[in-house]
C-alpha cells in the first residue's frame, strides 16, 4: 500500500536523510522508521522484550528426558 507524504516538512527530511546517506527517499523513510520502532522496542523493559521468546520456548513440548545427575554423568562418561 502505497505512503503519500503531503508534509513539506518531512518530505525534506526524508530528503536531507537520503541526501547523507546517498539512497533514495523511499529507503530513507523506511530507514528512518525501522530505526525509531527498535529504539521504541529498546525502551520496553527487559521482560517484556523476552517474553515472545519466552513464551515460544514455552510452546515446546516436554522431551521427557529426565535430566538428572545419572544423565550428566553419562553425557560426560562418568559413572
Amino acid at each position: 500500500m502505497p505512503l503519500n507524504i503531503r508534509s513539506e516538512t518531512v518530505n525534506q527530511l526524508a530528503e536531507q536523510l537520503a541526501a547523507k546517506k546517498r539512497i533514495n527517499k523511499t529507503e530513507a523513510v523506511r530507514l528512518a522508521l525501522e530505526n525509531e520502532l527498535r529504539r521504541t522496542d529498546e525502551k520496553l523493559p527487559f521482560r517484556e522484550r523476552l517474553r515472545p521468546l519466552q513464551e515460544k520456548i514455552a510452546s515446546y513440548r516436554d522431551s521427557d528426558v529426565v535430566l538428572d545427575k545419572k544423565f550428566f554423568d553419562d553425557l560426560s562418561g562418568e559413572y
